[in-house]
């Protein structure tokens, strides 16, 4: 029996989530929407996780276990990512699931080959720019975009992972499925973090919508941590994926189920049909890199702003000697949120979907252009707020005004032949549209892009149109040595954030040779071009009077990453998970 196989979790879950889920008085209220719903402060001391074979690093326990089973049976880090994925979408339903989205990054190790997979979802075809406008042409309340099936964009990330299966997969597709149909059969046990989720009603269409409070809410009470929570609906779908291949999920019953739910939402009904489900196409896409210092660094193609804007960030950083600060020093702080400032400036007028809008992705990370946009940063004072530059190919837009809410999830994966995978999936806002079908949430992903299409007459490059994929900043990355093996394997939930996270995370590993855990750990710090919010609970608290002195406006807030990282270096694997969450690594 699978609770049997998983009982040693209970223990291991309660450790995990219990001291990362004390909020702090100290910090400084955000706007609702730009707040962290997963409170976090204080952070164990753990230390990395060593393997010599195989490793999987995912955002639950269950799933980190799902696999591991995979990878001991002699499967490919695709086939225990499809795993870690189906498990996520039960135990985890407020960051991910098979109602959501994914990028992927793919290492064939053999053929030394880096390859992406895009399942970012789509606009309904029907859908227009002004589908989040009020009649007065203002854009709804953040709030009121979110719940319901208007939100809802055709879900990939089962498109992507079966694309990605088909070229790298070991074992047979319905194999994949074990663990994840037992443990929706037999029950799994509610985290605290789960329950705490639910208890705070961030999204409030999770008691207003009947399909999933009933299920989250039984007998009008939030479900307990420690309860069993059995999903046998979600048991019955991944029956029928196993068996019949994802062209149930687009085009057959469940398809049918989905396109109903999204109509017939009783808060804000969806445009989505039966045709946009059949017509949705995942990509396989070259990734983006550009170098820092001795290294290579890799990530997504747009729609994804995450791989672009991490790469700016390391690449300014290149023209300072980060490595004679501490990594909590008051001028690598500094420096940092300067870079992050002019990434993010970028970032907000000129990425969104390449097929829409020409994004000058040459332009933006070359070199020269980064080395210009260095010399912005005075290392003395704040700049405020930073101002988009002109790389080559750029074409004048309007700033984004999309929403981006930290719901997420990132896994890392590598095999036992050297392949890997970096893989960060998301339903957007926390428990997406709050629209449940057949037992997994639906995304909320069109809010992603900008609710407002044009600023002051000029068009917004993310703005909402038919078929386009939102602008997203996951940022699942890698990073390979200058012979070009694998160095890290690192990603993070978080919003826009992950952007500040994975990046900061990939300089302790190689500015200050951190392992992967320790550099996770390192306190947090983030500038989206507004003001510097700095981890509350930590070293970095103290700098804020002396970075006031240097011009910021400095918040403590609650900044919950959740990064999952392994590095490949000459003595086997080192892995690292975020314990503001409850990740696990496991390894062998």
């Amino acid at each position: 029996m699978i609770l049997k196989k998983y009982s040693f979790l209970l223990l291991s879950i309660s450790i995990l989530t219990s001291s990362s889920l004390v909020a702090s008085s100290s910090a400084e209220q955000l706007p609702r929407e730009d707040r962290e719903p997963e409170a976090a402060t204080g952070i164990s001391v753990n230390k990395a996780v060593k393997a010599n074979k195989f490793m999987v690093v995912a955002a639950n326990p269950y799933a980190s276990e799902a696999g591991f089973n995979v990878l001991e049976k002699g499967g490919s880090a695709i086939d225990a990512a499809i795993a870690v994925q189906l498990v996520l979408t039960l135990v985890e339903p407020q960051s991910s699931g098979i109602g959501g989205g994914a990028f992927i990054l793919h290492w064939d190790n053999k053929k030394q080959h880096l390859t992406t997979f895009d399942g970012r979802e789509t606009a309904p075809k029907a859908a227009t720019s002004d589908l989040f406008l009020q009649s007065n042409g203002q854009a709804v309340r953040w709030i009121d975009a979110v719940v319901g099936g208007r939100s809802v964009g055709v879900p990939g990330v089962l498109h992507a992972l079966k694309k990605a299966h088909d070229k790298y997969g070991k074992l047979a597709w319905s194999e994949l499925f074990v663990d994840a149909i037992l443990l929706a059969e037999n029950g799994f046990v509610v985290s605290p973090r789960l329950e705490k989720l639910l208890a705070m009603q961030f999204n409030p269409g999770i008691t207003k919508l009947s399909v999933i409070n009933d299920y989250f809410f039984p007998e009008g009470a939030v479900v307990n941590s420690g309860k069993v929570l059995k999903n046998p609906q979600l048991a019955n779908v991944y029956r029928s994926l196993a068996k019949e291949g994802i062209s149930v999920f687009y085009q057959g019953w469940l398809a049918e189920k989905i396109v109903k739910a999204v109509q017939k939402a009783k808060i804000a009904p969806g445009l989505l049909t039966m045709s946009d489900m059949a017509n949705y196409q995942s990509k396989q896409l070259p990734a983006v890199c550009g170098p820092y210092r001795q290294y290579k660094v890799c990530g997504m193609a747009p729609p994804s702003s995450g791989g672009i804007a991490v790469i700016q960030i390391l690449g300014q950083l290149a023209h300072f000697n980060l490595s004679q600060y501490a990594y909590d020093d008051l001028q690598t702080i500094h420096l940092f949120t300067q870079s992050s400032r002019l990434a993010f400036a970028d970032r907000n007028k000129y990425i969104a979907d390449s097929d829409f809008v020409s994004v000058p992705v040459t332009g933006l990370i070359a070199p020269e252009y980064l080395a210009k946009r260095a010399k912005i940063i005075n290392v003395n004072k704040d700049m405020g707020k930073a101002l988009a530059g002109l790389p080559d190919g750029a074409l004048a837009q309007a700033d984004d005004k999309a929403l981006e809410l930290p719901s997420t999830s990132h896994f890392s994966i590598v095999d036992s032949e050297g392949n890997a995978i970096s893989m960060t999936s998301s339903v957007e806002m926390a428990f997406g549209s709050a629209v449940m079908v057949e037992g997994f949430i639906l995304n909320n992903q069109l809010t992603d892009f900008s609710l407002t299409p044009e600023v002051n007459g000029q068009l917004v490059a993310n703005r909402l149109e038919p078929l386009k994929r939102p602008r997203s900043s996951m940022a699942p990355m890698m990073v390979f040595n200058e012979d070009n093996s694998l160095k890290l394997v690192v990603g993070s939930p978080g919003g826009s954030r992950i952007i500040n996270y994975v990046a900061q995370t990939i300089l302790g590993v190689l500015d200050w040779q951190l392992d992967p855990q320790t550099a996770i750990n390192m306190p947090k710090v983030t500038n989206r071009n507004k003001l510097t919010t700095l981890e509350a609970g930590t070293s970095l608290v103290s700098l804020k009077p002396a970075l006031e002195a240097k011009g910021h406006r400095v918040i403590i807030g609650n900044l919950n990453s959740g990064l999952h990282a392994i590095e490949v270096n000459n003595k086997g694997l080192m892995g690292g998970a975020d314990q503001r969450r409850e990740g696990k690594v496991l390894g062998q």
